[in-house]
């Protein structure tokens, strides 16, 4: 099958904007009743569930007989050639609580490699793309990795995993080295938007474990567009379906890496 990819990235921008309007509109009627607990601080929402089912029908329409792989589980995952990676809402946390950091995430993935991503960061209307081989793009001006060359020079971003509470104490431990060694450490509650802020040079870096594809697969890929290095924990480029991932540029990476390897297991569950 053959796809006009930038007339595609066009179609998903629009897709994402629409599901946005409903997400923002539906946030002043979300209450407690309304929120499940999926596993320790991992919450879904009714409007989670319901944008999800929403991208899910717009995308199938751009690209028929496609397969998905999606955070809620609103459709069956099936192996296709093209695949839609999909998360509704990275950072319901925040969502819930009225925090305005929170986006929808989509990736296209073409026989295993992914070829474009969005991620529509909702309160601020900024929307990041990009389509393989050109480039990355906020809100249709390039975007590239910052070009800081030192750890020590660097703001870097991180999230706080759900999981893998064993790894608690050495990522505890690699926290508190990056804040000592860096222009400090933040942690925003969506890492699809850590990943864009990364793409556009507002960070030098993310690095967080305990993830799944559906949190990186497009920020991640934006990260790349945009000239930057994305990897797993060993530098290798297993960080879509291996739970970590470290994404900058190649000289803060490089570095960043031996820390990451001296506080913290190599090893995932």
């Amino acid at each position: 099958m053959t796809i006009d990819l930038n007339n595609i990235c066009d179609q998903v921008i629009g897709i994402s904007r629409e599901v946005g309007k409903f997400i923002s509109h539906e946030q002043s009627r979300l209450g407690t009743q309304n929120i499940e607990e999926k596993g320790h601080n991992d919450f879904v929402t009714y409007v989670d569930k319901a944008a999800e089912t929403l991208l899910v029908n717009e995308l199938a329409a751009v690209i028929p007989d496609c397969g998905f792989i999606t955070e809620e589980k609103t459709v069956a995952q099936e192996s296709k050639e093209y695949i839609w990676i999909i998360d509704p809402i990275d950072g319901t946390t925040n969502f819930i609580h009225g925090l305005p950091l929170y986006s929808i995430s989509i990736a296209l993935m073409h026989q295993n490699k992914i070829i474009l991503g969005v991620v529509y960061e909702i309160s601020n209307d900024e929307c990041f793309y990009a389509v393989k081989g050109n480039g990355a793009f906020l809100n249709g001006k390039p975007i590239k990795v910052s070009n800081r060359r030192t750890v020590a020079n660097s703001l870097i971003v991180t999230g706080f995993p759900y999981r893998f509470a064993d790894r608690l104490d050495a990522w505890m431990a690699l926290f508190v080295h990056f804040i000592k060694n860096s222009h400090g450490v933040r942690r925003l509650g969506s890492a699809a938007i850590d990943l864009a802020y990364v793409a556009c040079g507002r960070f030098e870096a993310f690095y967080e474990y305990g993830l799944s594809p559906w949190d990186v697969a497009a920020g991640g890929f934006i990260v790349q567009q945009a000239g930057g290095a994305v990897s797993d924990y060993s530098g290798t480029s297993d960080w879509l379906f291996g739970n970590e991932l470290l994404a900058g540029n190649d000289l803060v990476n490089e570095e960043m890496l031996v820390s990451i390897n001296e506080y913290f297991p190599k090893a995932t569950s």
